[in-house]
């Protein structure tokens, strides 16, 4: 997998994109970065990308020419590393919300290759999102400075769903949202901290009470926390009688 980013900052992608899981992953060849700076591309001598915006109002806009220059460069690289059809997306708090479902599409997609464009300022130029953009994807609802966060939040999220990423396995199909539902709470030693001990069930060594306990508890965590992902789904009868336990303080 291919991954490229159109971005003004093209340091902080490169460096961030150097650590944890998606570091690891890359020195593994499981995905490819490559970034690309829309000044590079710049009309002017003094590599400028962005103007007033049409209308006033406040802030500046990223120009339409050197990004548009920048996004057809990251598709030729995706292309030339044998990308047949790479996907743009443009983060930006307008775009789709993305979920763990989505998140897998794009880590398992066949031949995939994808070009970020990371914005700045009060944006970009509406015509290079309605021409170039594939898709348009939001983290959160809220708004940061730039898409470079957001871009690296969902090549990290892709990075850890590539085969060979997570020294366990097993790791990425026990997280929140992989089956709708939060994850259960974890502890590790000393047994004892701050005057709160490890469930004992934890420490039993029944691997089918354990069980049990760890998705009573990822079910009353969701119905606690996000109850819109219980909405979404539908419990089983073992699902509600858990459930139904945890809302009765573990008692069944």
């Amino acid at each position: 997998m291919r991954i490229d980013v159109v971005t003004l900052f093209p340091e902080m992608v490169e460096h961030a994109a150097g650590f944890g899981v998606t570091g690891r992953a890359r020195e593994r060849s499981l995905w490819q970065l490559g970034v690309w700076n829309p000044r590079d591309c710049a009309q002017d001598a003094r590599g400028t990308v962005d103007d007033r915006p049409y209308g006033g109002g406040p802030g500046m806009v990223m120009l339409a020419e050197p990004l548009a220059q920048a996004i057809a460069a990251a598709r030729d690289a995706q292309r030339a590393a044998g990308v047949a059809a790479p996907r743009t997306i443009h983060l930006t708090p307008a775009g789709a919300p993305l979920t763990h479902a989505r998140v897998i599409e794009l880590a398992h997609a066949e031949n995939a290759g994808y070009v970020l464009i990371a914005g700045r300022y009060e944006g970009i130029d509406e015509r290079v999102v309605a021409r170039e953009a594939d898709e348009e994807i939001a983290i959160g609802e809220f708004v940061v400075s730039g898409g470079e966060l957001p871009a690296l939040m969902l090549i990290d999220a892709i990075a850890r769903q590539l085969p060979g990423a997570l020294n366990d396995a097993d790791s990425a199909t026990q997280e929140s949202f992989v089956d709708g539902l939060l994850d259960c709470p974890h502890y590790t030693r000393p047994e004892m901290y701050a005057g709160i001990a490890v469930p004992p069930v934890l420490l039993s060594g029944n691997h089918a009470a354990i069980a049990r306990w760890r998705r009573m508890q990822a079910l009353g965590r969701t119905w606690e926390r996000r109850p819109g992902l219980l909405e979404a789904r539908t419990l089983s009868q073992e699902e509600q009688a858990l459930l139904a336990e945890y809302q009765n303080g573990g008692r069944p």
